[in-house]
């Protein structure tokens, strides 16, 4: 018998666990910034850092899940600091990368982990359209300390060490974070009821009836549509249900072929648009009472590439990332 080599079976433990933190990661990720592509990236440069690190460091880390949350953070935090630099020269509104859905795993409440169910929200309402966009209006730090401590259990001193600040002052920046985040998540209807407006919205856009589109749509409805400067889109964001009426039955008559189908997009009821068999737009809604009251539309082709394959008639459309 060939004696087993405890260096090789311990490096391969470790590339095990190094590997099975992926989703996890992209998870993180893509709360942080808001776009799967940009998540793929930041979970890519992990990797690469973890492995280029000399081997007697790589075994003399205990816990590589926590490295690489560490690591992925810190990647994320220099992306956002930087992105509204690049939002300055991005055409039009700039909304969050859709997708279809996303399987994920969350890490375990640490012992110093507050308890306190107000403080914790679900994953699938971490990656609502609606919260996403609250979420890109916070500061880097704030963000980062509501995603981790609220949707991923952190503590606030396993925060405080990722982002270099007290374990106060990260409890003050989510406190501040869910106050602003609390209009994206209260209120929100069951997804039965979110569905039946949807389809409803659905059947009126697709016979371009304006007196059911109205009847669908929240008199201060706003609609942002994003075409990044490379497809047709409105440049400014649409208030008023009779301004975004006539603008939905205008796209209609522009383009008949389209073709709406019923989707899942980040976890909630939404819609998508296809012509020639290719997604051409991603619809994300929010509903107050019995109305629509954001409509969110992704038209930037750069943004949908997540949606090529989820055409097929009675499929689940679930993104899987392994």
């Amino acid at each position: 018998m060939v004696p087993r080599d405890s260096h090789t079976e311990s490096a391969r433990s470790f590339l095990e666990v190094v590997q099975g933190e992926r989703l996890r990661l992209l998870s993180v990720a893509y709360n942080l910034l808001g776009s799967a592509s940009d998540a793929e990236d930041a979970v890519q440069e992990a990797y690469l850092r973890w492995y280029r690190q000399p081997p007697s460091e790589r075994n003399a880390i205990k816990t590589p899940g926590a490295w690489l949350t560490k690591v992925i953070t810190r990647i994320c935090l220099d992306q956002l600091r930087s992105a509204r630099k690049r939002r300055e020269v991005y055409v039009g509104e700039w909304l969050p990368e859709p997708i279809p859905a996303f399987d994920v795993r969350v890490a375990e409440p640490s012992e110093t982990t507050s308890a306190d169910p107000a403080d914790r929200i679900s994953l699938d309402e971490s990656v609502s359209m609606a919260l996403l966009i609250v979420l890109d209006k916070m500061s880097p730090a704030e963000r980062v300390s509501f995603v981790l401590h609220d949707v991923f259990q952190y503590s606030f001193a396993e925060i405080a060490e990722i982002v270099g600040r007290t374990p106060h002052a990260c409890r003050q920046l989510a406190s501040s974070a869910r106050k602003r985040a609390k209009s994206a998540t209260s209120g929100r209807v069951e997804q039965d009821e979110h569905r039946r407006v949807n389809q409803a919205f659905k059947e009126a856009w697709q016979q371009g009836s304006l007196t059911k589109l109205l009847n669908v749509l929240d008199p201060s409805v706003t609609t942002v549509t994003d075409g990044g400067g490379i497809v047709s889109a409105a440049i400014d964001p649409m208030v008023g249900a009779e301004q975004v009426a006539a603008f939905f039955k205008a796209v209609m008559i522009k383009q008949p072929d389209l073709i709406v189908s019923e989707a899942v997009v980040n976890y909630q009821p939404g819609l998508i648009g296809s012509s020639h068999g290719r997604v051409i737009a991603v619809v994300a809604t929010q509903i107050t009472g019995t109305r629509i009251s954001n409509i969110w539309a992704v038209r930037n082709p750069e943004k949908l590439h997540l949606w090529h394959n989820e055409l097929s008639e009675g499929e689940p459309h679930v993104l899987r990332i392994a």
